[in-house]
């Protein structure tokens, strides 16, 4: 079992930044890759970026490209998304995930592949 919480949401004005971060505590060593998820209100769950643990690449939704970057501190067993220039179609639950499967690439963006999830965060751009 991996257990996940999220932290960093808020409230925040158009163009502005924020970040969230993912701390990760139980079985970690069985994790793959870990990934950020968004909900809007009435949307289904989307992928916003992935990447394998411990590896140095990353997979992005084009809606966040340019805009958000994830990485990983290893040593914290901490996940981060640092999102800049936000909008307010970002407004969403944002969930933390975790999987162990054997995948790789743009499949990292899909929310079926991940075993773990946490409670989620509100991120809120007016």
């Amino acid at each position: 079992q991996v257990q996940l919480v999220e932290s960093g949401g808020g409230s925040v004005q158009a163009g502005g930044s924020l970040r969230l971060s993912c701390a990760a505590s139980g079985d970690t060593y069985s994790s793959r890759y870990m990934g950020w998820f968004r909900q809007a209100a009435g949307k289904e769950r989307e992928g916003v970026a992935a990447s394998p643990t411990g590896g140095s690449s990353a997979y992005y939704a084009d809606s966040v490209k340019g805009r958000f970057t994830i990485s990983q501190d290893n040593a914290k067993n901490t996940l981060y998304l640092q999102m800049d220039s936000l909008k307010p179609e970002d407004t969403a639950m944002y969930y933390c995930a975790t999987g162990k499967e054997w995948i790789l690439g743009l499949l990292l963006l899909s929310h079926r592949w991940y075993n773990y999830w946490g409670q989620g965060t509100q991120v809120t751009v007016s």
